[in-house]
């Protein structure tokens, strides 16, 4: 059970959040390519970036203006280009798009955290996103979360958004979220980009706290193709407009909001995996009996990331060797012959022993769990086309039935979850033909 109920309403839902979604022309397709989230009142703001050696220009960006003030405003991102390895020029097109908004909305451009997405050496085509930037502004809705999510997007074959509402002092306190990311999925921080909106009152340095936790048991934990990006970025606000007492400590009040946070960058996470590029199937792997949580995920993780395993599960077949490979070479110790391994309901080796299986009825399992989460076929191929077509559809996403990997590698107290998802040929078709 849960403490929370889940509503409409995605980073709008807080209460005091604007959003917007438009074209300004910064993809060739006519695609939604710009967007904006505003909170007309001062937001405490937290972030988790990439650890890459090589990064976008609005990494650098948010990290010094989160280093110099623990609040923020706005949230603009572009899409279609990723505004990275682009040298100094990228860093001074970083600084005119925030002024640029800041001018827009009256506020002071260290109010303004940026995000970019898109293909890496490219800069941002400042004519056309200053152009756009009125249009922006003048679109800002309290029912604008949609907009916003799908302008972020770029491989994705869905959007991504939540939002959660629970009660802290007999008041509605609610947080939203919103994400993009298909490939390129195998985050040392967080992933791609996700934003996430909260009407609680927080203290700074509790909301980082807060946010770091979830992104290592969210964003941290799931993995597409063992490839980091150079603009991961996990961006918190935390406007205090629920009325609610400030929370600056850790106490009950403090868990069921850092639970409720979790377990909205849980579902963006999740529903990242499940949007792989060419992916049939979302893919969760539960480890237990680990020394401790953090090396239960990272056992979950190096399953969930194998091509090996990923490649079998599109394939629709049960080979659990390759589980207990992957398992085998986490960098987690643990005695052989305490290992487990079970398909949903099929346990494949115990103690460290094959066991006999009805391997027709599991693959039938792999089967079934692609087809409970599969997308229309129309939607794929139209949306496959990406930029190169004009019109996509967000179809609702399946995130409640995938593909179950259970491992237990001994007696310890340690048990984490990572998700991933299937690797099928259409992930080296996106890749192969991405900027040509």
């Amino acid at each position: 059970m849960t403490d929370w109920q889940e509503i409409s309403g995605g980073v709008t839902a807080p209460k005091g959040y604007q959003a917007a979604g438009i074209t300004a022309g910064l993809k060739p397709s006519g695609l939604p390519d710009l967007a904006l989230i505003y909170s007309p009142s001062e937001a405490i703001a937290a972030g988790v970036f990439t650890t890459s050696q090589v990064k976008a220009a609005c990494v650098d960006y948010c990290r010094q203006r989160l280093h110099a003030k623990h609040s923020a405003r706005a949230i603009l991102c572009n899409a279609g280009q990723a505004n990275a390895a682009t040298g100094s020029q990228g860093w001074f097109d970083a600084l005119e798009s925030a002024m640029s908004l800041g001018q827009a909305l009256n506020i002071p451009s260290e109010s303004i955290l940026l995000a970019s997405t898109g293909v890496i050496g490219r800069r941002i085509p400042m004519d056309i996103l200053k152009a756009g930037i009125p249009k922006l502004v003048a679109a800002l809705s309290e029912t604008g979360s949609d907009a916003a999510a799908s302008a972020i997007v770029t491989t994705d074959l869905v959007t991504k958004s939540i939002a959660l509402e629970t009660t802290i002092g007999d008041r509605p306190v609610r947080v939203g979220g919103i994400a993009k990311g298909s490939g390129m999925i195998h985050p040392n921080m967080a992933t791609l980009l996700a934003f996430v909106t909260c009407d609680a009152a927080v203290s700074p340095s509790l909301w980082q706290q807060m946010l770091s936790r979830a992104a290592q048991r969210s964003f941290n934990s799931i993995t597409v193709d063992g490839d980091t990006s150079t603009n991961d970025s996990l961006i918190a606000l935390a406007n205090g407009q629920s009325r609610t007492p400030a929370i600056t400590e850790m106490g009950a009040e403090a868990e069921r909001l850092e639970a409720m946070l979790t377990a909205v960058c849980q579902h963006l996470a999740k529903a990242i995996a499940r949007d792989g590029e060419g992916a049939t199937c979302l893919v969760e792997v539960q480890v237990s009996g680990a020394p401790d949580e953090q090396s239960a995920r990272q056992i979950a993780k190096t399953i969930a990331g194998s091509s090996l395993v990923k490649s079998a599960i599109f394939g629709r077949d049960p080979n659990w060797g390759r589980i207990a490979a992957a398992a085998g070479r986490a960098g987690v110790p643990f005695e052989q012959e305490n290992l487990k391994i079970q398909l949903g309901n099929f346990l494949l080796m115990e103690n460290g022993q094959p066991l006999p299986f009805d391997r027709t009825a599991a693959s039938g399992y792999l089967k079934q769990a692609a087809a409970d989460s599969s997308l229309p076929k129309d939607v794929v191929a139209t949306n496959m086309s990406n930029d190169l077509s004009g019109e996509r559809r967000f179809p609702t996403q399946r995130l409640d039935n995938p593909v179950i990997i259970a491992v237990s590698v001994g007696n310890g107290s340690g048990s984490g979850k990572a998700w991933g998802c299937d690797l099928s040929y259409d992930y080296v078709k996106i890749n192969a033909e991405y900027t040509t």
